[in-house]
């Protein structure tokens, strides 16, 4: 039982491991001056009010003081996957050899012979031991 629950927690373990390291996702920030105003991962920023001037100001040659930042944060592009006609001569050589001397570690237990395996005891119409008062102490 806890040799199952065990494997899977280790498998869920590992798929949720190559499935973080493979997704990407964009961090957005919005600064007003050197505060940061908002960030978000998944919607839009949200705007100081600043935002709203800066179409106004725009006719203007002032320098907006409002800057939007896009982190990327990527993930693996492709995974590694590794073939057995990938491994060198040495490797194989220890696969073969690994093998070999753990395959005759185990010994099967002789074959036993039960007669009365496909007997089935006659069904019980009176408990006898309660009838001739046998009890066990």
């Amino acid at each position: 039982m806890l040799k199952q629950v065990l494997h899977k927690l280790f498998s869920t373990t590992l798929a949720l491991l190559v499935l973080f390291s493979t997704v990407s996702f964009t961090v957005k920030k919005h600064y007003c001056g050197d505060v940061l105003v908002d960030s978000a991962v998944f919607t839009e920023v949200q705007k100081c009010n600043m935002a709203a001037s800066e179409i106004s100001q725009s006719k203007m040659t002032k320098k907006s003081c409002c800057k939007d930042e896009l982190e990327v944060v990527k993930g693996q592009d492709h995974l590694n996957q590794s073939k057995f006609e990938d491994l060198s001569f040495d490797q194989l050589l220890f696969v073969a050899s690994f093998v070999y001397s753990y395959i005759n570690i185990f010994e099967s237990l002789p074959k036993r012979i039960i007669p009365h395996k496909d007997y089935s005891p006659p069904n019980l119409t009176e408990d006898i031991l309660l009838l001739d008062q046998v009890f066990l102490i």
